[in-house]
């Protein structure tokens, strides 16, 4: 088994009202074939069996798919592997010895509940302000009877993959929201049930996405560079269009 020594500077604060700083913790001759958050997992263990605090941060299915993991690895957000979330993360991508700097997202938005995890409950408000089809159509109709043309259908999906983990404020600047914004305007506005609502939904989201205090975009694309689900950045322009649709 091949194993590696790392040292964990990780950002510890009790809670959003709290100060915070830096603890150091060292974990020896682990194995490279555990994860990031599993790593986690083994140094919580030693320090509840030490009588202390474990270490805050999030997570769910640990399949990359949810959405609810993420914070920084030495300033990136998910870390340094392309198209990866931490909780896919593992320990053979570091070297032995190496010195990594956990801390959670940084956006006036995200604010910091505990250590790593941050509220990211202001992209829930995004999705309510217009992320949806309201339009009532009664029972659900036949699959076959609203026809999706394959190029509509390959974009619509693609812009679904967004996961919502929040990398995109993280890495960005300005901590903008766009590219998850644009992300979830365009799944609705390539299929054909989101036609009806189209321009009065990219007017609402847009308006809640600036209200919450997210920035705006000034295309340094690093949001796409730090997107797990490598989300194209060209959807930002698309959704800038969308607002000057006509009816």
């Amino acid at each position: 088994m091949t194993t590696v020594s790392l040292t964990l500077r990780i950002w510890r604060q009790a809670g959003s009202g709290a100060s915070g700083g830096f603890e150091v913790h060292r974990l020896a001759a682990v194995s490279t074939d555990l994860s990031l958050l599993e790593a986690l997992d083994l140094l919580n263990e030693r320090l509840i069996a030490a009588g202390e605090r474990p270490v805050g941060f999030e997570h769910d299915c640990r399949e990359g798919i949810c959405g609810s993991c993420g914070f920084l690895v030495n300033g990136q957000a998910q870390g340094p592997q392309r198209a990866t979330s931490v909780c896919q993360l593992y320990l053979r991508q570091f070297r032995d010895g190496a010195v990594l700097t956990l801390e959670p997202f940084r956006a006036r938005a995200f604010p910091v509940l505990q250590d790593l995890a941050v509220d990211r409950s202001a992209f829930d408000r995004i999705i309510a302000a217009g992320g949806y089809c309201s339009i009532n159509t009664g029972s659900a109709p036949e699959a076959n009877t609203l026809l999706v043309g394959r190029e509509q259908a390959t974009m619509a999906f693609d812009a679904a993959a967004c996961i919502g983990c929040g990398a995109c404020v993280a890495s960005c600047r300005n901590a903008s929201a766009s590219l998850f914004v644009a992300a979830k305007l365009a799944h609705l506005g390539h299929l054909p049930q989101g036609q009806p609502e189209r321009q009065p939904r990219a007017r609402a989201m847009q308006a809640q996405m600036v209200s919450e205090g997210f920035g705006s975009c000034s295309s340094h694309l690093e949001c796409e560079a730090a997107c797990p689900k490598q989300i194209s950045a060209d959807w930002i322009s698309w959704m800038q269009r969308e607002s000057w649709r006509r009816p």
